[in-house]
């Protein structure tokens, strides 16, 4: 079973890597997020220090916080290595999840500079040593407007291919959204603007690699 997966997969990045242009789509794309990884912890650092906006939002106000943390980046990350995977399987889906996300980290870099935001009443702080990487060892609570995690997720179920991939996803997806509440990380608004945002830039991003 595990030789022929290996062949298919070697099959599909050598038809990836013999295409000029998904090549050059595939260094340069990870090149620009190496960059932008090593930029965010400073980024994130800064806007921890400002003053900004406390919203009245009538949502949070009827959720009594808790923490879910360990429920939170149990889907992220099992939804995350899962869709990693079906990029293996199919270099295409890297790709588009790679310039998509680097589209989008650069919309959320200019929306959190534009609209700063105080963290939620009532908020727990969501803390996750993977994430050290963008947000180094610092905690943050004002990335704020769109979620992040939110936009990860619904990214990967719009990457993914197949019928029941996509609705892993979509559902991995709604059930952060409501865990994000409840643990009071996010305002109403920054969970409900990040599909909206998200879904025109992978389609345009699509355009752009086709």
């Amino acid at each position: 079973m595990a030789r022929p997966i290996a062949i298919a997969l070697r099959k599909n990045w050598k038809m990836t890597w013999s295409s000029q242009l998904q090549r050059t789509q595939l260094i340069i794309g990870s090149i620009l997020m190496i960059i932008i990884s090593l930029m965010l912890p400073s980024f994130f650092n800064l806007i921890q220090k400002r003053d900004g906006a406390l919203l009245n939002d009538w949502v949070l106000a009827a959720i009594p916080p808790h923490d879910v943390s360990w429920e939170i980046f149990t889907v992220i990350w099992g939804i995350g290595f899962y869709a990693l995977w079906r990029g293996i399987e199919k270099p295409t889906i890297y790709i588009t999840y790679l310039w998509t996300f680097i589209f989008i980290t650069i919309l959320r870099v200019l929306a959190i500079s534009l609209f700063p935001l105080e963290p939620p009443k009532g908020l727990i702080v969501l803390t996750d040593p993977l994430t050290a990487v963008f947000y180094g060892r610092s905690t943050i609570t004002k990335d704020l407007f769109f979620s992040g995690h939110t936009s990860i997720l619904f990214l990967a179920f719009l990457c993914l291919e197949r019928k029941w991939d996509k609705l892993l996803a979509l559902t991995g997806t709604i059930i952060v959204v409501c865990l994000l509440l409840v643990q009071h990380v996010h305002y109403t608004v920054d969970v409900i603007a990040a599909p909206i945002i998200i879904y025109p830039v992978f389609k345009g991003v699509k355009y752009m690699l086709s």
